[in-house]
């Protein structure tokens, strides 16, 4: 009789754990974004002093758009000439027009999560649209919406085979989709990648951190930056551990094929681009599934020409 009414509790304990399951995923899904502070901001514009603006000074300076001669005007809820002109530098660079108004359109993008490498590095504005002469197009002068960090650091000529490592700390089901985000970029660069165990040295390693990791880019909890990586010849490339990972395209979630793709790219010496298809573009709805377009293949080659 025991044994009878151990299994009739069986189907009872899968649907109490199931509940349970669904409801942690639903906390975690609906934790607040580090960016949402944007709303409340709605229609922000010269001359107000809203509070929370010196939020809105923060996300573009962490970016690269603003930068203060004295540090403490970041911390003043008060929006002036500097901060209308970094957004509608921000603007200009999302194909938004250019009003340097907190509107609808840039609210919508500004909370997007996104990659954590800056915008614009030491006053170099990577995504402002330049004439780029790659081997595709020696003689047009073509506008193109990749770009390099400055100075165009890349991996020296007789560097062509790269390898690296995933650290102790990586989840399993993000190795299966680096791996595949490095024979994505083997089959479109001169470069090819081999995998090294945990323990070796590397010229590239992958590992997933919380907060403060001490790299000079503290990550900011679920739904903000999601991961960053650095110009070569540095070769790290973080994810945020806090966000929600899949392999695939699950809403709430990110996709980690799509991530390593993009960060694999600034590894290789490629900035952001301002192409919504391609996969440097900065920003990636959770959900999402992207890979390599025309504009990241032709950057790479010109970085490598």
């Amino acid at each position: 009789m025991a044994i009878l009414r151990a299994l009739n509790l069986l189907p009872l304990i899968f649907i109490f754990a199931l509940i349970c399951s669904i409801a942690h995923s639903t906390i975690n899904l609906s934790t607040p974004s580090p960016f949402e502070f944007l709303n409340n901001l709605q229609g922000s514009h010269k001359g107000n002093s809203s509070q929370g603006l010196y939020k809105l000074k923060h996300y573009l300076e962490q970016f690269g758009y603003l930068k203060y001669e004295n540090q403490a005007h970041l911390d003043v809820n008060e929006f002036d000439t500097n901060l209308e002109t970094a957004l509608k530098t921000y603007q200009e660079n999302f194909n938004i027009t250019p009003t340097g108004i907190l509107d609808d359109a840039t609210i919508a993008q500004m909370t997007i999560p996104r990659c954590g490498v800056p915008d614009i590095i030491n006053g170099d504005n990577t995504m402002a649209r330049k004439n780029h002469h790659g081997p595709l197009s020696k003689s047009i002068n073509t506008v193109a919406h990749y770009s390099f960090f400055p100075n165009r650091p890349r991996w020296p000529p007789s560097k062509t085979h790269l390898t690296y490592r995933y650290l102790p700390n990586t989840r399993s089901d993000a190795i299966s989709a680096g791996d595949s985000a490095f024979r994505t970029w083997d089959h479109t660069t001169r470069f090819s990648f081999a995998r090294v165990p945990s323990n070796s040295r590397s010229d590239l390693s992958i590992g997933f951190f919380s907060g403060n990791h001490n790299d000079g880019s503290p990550f900011d909890g679920r739904g903000g930056v999601l991961a960053h990586a650095f110009a070569p010849t540095d070769g790290r490339f973080h994810y945020d551990a806090a966000e929600n990972w899949v392999n695939g395209a699950s809403p709430g979630r990110f996709d980690l094929y799509t991530v390593a793709l993009h960060e694999i790219g600034h590894l290789l010496g490629l900035g952001h681009s301002q192409s919504q298809s391609a996969i440097m573009f900065p920003s990636i709805p959770s959900g999402t599934i992207k890979g390599l377009s025309s504009d990241d293949i032709n950057g790479i080659r010109a970085l490598y020409a």
